[in-house]
């Protein structure tokens, strides 16, 4: 029986390309750097705001992270001035998360994506009381892959690994729900392709949301 699912946020729950991709490019053009494609971003995010920064520096001219470390508060400022910038849910997720409430599954977010963040999205498209625990980048824990997290939100829920399911959109996610030891479920809407889910341990890969119910429901 599936009694809780860990959701992903950016390229599993919502698109969140634009917000993320505004504040590194006006980074990089506080820099004189020039500004990096929207496409570049799918690669970029995904191990947190600083990763993200350092890809799209090196990108952009400065592949020794010169820099970087001047860069990561402004870009963090930038990005928590306006979290929600062009920010909008996937489509059947809201009715999914509906249902996965319906049958009584405890729901939950891992994102490498800093706290204020995780939270402002998570409210404002979802509501303040649809998820029972959103765990974002704070100093506490380390960053997915690192198996922390999830861990942190089974204990929170009472809720056995074997009886969850973790989506998300990147290898780095399947990576943290085998190292976890719960169900990886590849999500092929996000901003990785097929290979890279499967190449990094996913157990299935998922085309519609709207099929994680179906899962729920053969394992009752």
């Amino acid at each position: 029986m599936i009694n809780a699912c860990i959701f992903d946020l950016d390229g599993t729950l919502a698109l969140t390309l634009e917000s993320l991709a505004r504040p590194i490019n006006r980074t990089l053009q506080h820099f004189g750097l020039p500004e990096m494609p929207r496409e570049n971003f799918r690669y970029y995010i995904g191990n947190g705001l600083d990763t993200a920064l350092r890809r799209a520096l090196a990108d952009a001219g400065d592949p020794e992270g010169r820099f970087l470390a001047e860069g990561i508060p402004l870009c963090r400022g930038w990005f928590q001035a306006d979290p929600l910038y062009g920010v909008t849910p996937y489509p059947h997720i809201p009715p999914l998360l509906t249902g996965l409430r319906d049958r009584g599954v405890s729901l939950a977010v891992c994102t490498n994506k800093l706290q204020p963040g995780a939270d402002a999205v998570i409210e404002h498209l979802f509501g303040p009381d649809l998820f029972q625990v959103v765990l974002g980048q704070t100093d506490l824990l380390p960053l997915k892959p690192d198996p922390a997290g999830v861990r942190s939100i089974l204990r929170r829920l009472g809720a056995a690994p074997e009886a969850c399911l973790y989506l998300g959109d990147s290898g780095t996610d399947m990576e943290t729900a085998k190292n976890a030891g719960v169900t990886a479920l590849g999500v092929t809407w996000g901003y990785r392709d097929r290979q890279e889910l499967q190449s990094h341990g996913a157990d299935r890969l998922i085309d519609d949301p709207l099929e994680v119910l179906d899962l729920v429901d053969a394992a009752r």
